[in-house]
């Protein structure tokens, strides 16, 4: 059962890799400015679920709308442009691009929109400095530390301002102090924007920073706060 008038939802998903099923009749949803943790242990669905959401995969069945449209009915060139606007993405180990300095690196998805470069990175430099590292702008990737670079990584996610943002164990390959900040960052700056935020995490710490928790097991989830 999803939410009423929910910003993106999903209904019914079922999706198999050969013989072994993902998802099994997953229903979710969720509203502008809602934080959303999924959770559940390692295998259980809770990636396929992302990447159904995000429209990157294709559910062998059910349904997943946003903004009241279809994504299966969405062309792949639709959908790609979807990812780049009004979808965010934050996974576990940044992905920046190494060739970049960061404030290219955030500037990114803008000028592949058609920003103009100075534009775009004037954008950028106000998004590192909300996530409190502009210090590191003309750095590459591999000049700062894993707190930082998932924190450019971040900005990356919202200088785009999008509707949603997908993260992926945001935290995963950070220490306890620097995954607290970014998720203190991260919810901060999203709730500013009124985004939504499916955040996919095992670590009930994170999970902590959500609004409620969906939990994925034998690729069925479950909303605890209507458990609850």
């Amino acid at each position: 059962m999803t939410p009423t008038g929910a910003l993106l939802s999903a209904s019914a998903l079922h999706k198999a890799y050969g013989p072994t099923p993902a998802l099994d009749g997953a229903d979710f949803g969720i509203h502008p400015g809602e934080v959303v943790a999924v959770m559940g242990p390692s295998g259980s669905g809770k990636s396929t679920l992302l990447h159904c959401l995000a429209g990157i995969v294709r559910p062998d069945s059910g349904s997943v709308h946003f903004r009241g449209r279809e994504l299966s009915a969405l062309s792949d060139s639709e959908r790609s442009a979807l990812r780049r606007g009004e979808f965010g993405f934050v996974f576990q180990f940044g992905q920046l691009v190494p060739e970049l300095t960061c404030v290219e690196n955030v500037a990114l998805p803008l000028r592949l929109n058609g920003t103009k470069r100075k534009e775009a990175e004037a954008r950028a430099l106000t998004w590192l400095e909300r996530l409190e590292v502009d210090d590191v702008r003309a750095k590459r990737p591999g000049e700062v530390s894993g707190g930082q670079g998932q924190r450019v990584a971040v900005a990356r996610s919202l200088v785009t301002e999008p509707s949603v943002l997908f993260a992926d164990e945001p935290t995963g390959a950070l220490d306890s102090l620097n995954g607290e900040r970014v998720m203190q960052l991260l919810t901060e700056a999203a709730r500013t924007t009124r985004a939504a935020v499916v955040l996919v995490t095992h670590e009930a710490r994170v999970a902590a920073y959500s609004d409620r928790e969906v939990v994925v097991r034998d690729g069925r989830a479950r909303d605890m706060a209507a458990v609850g």
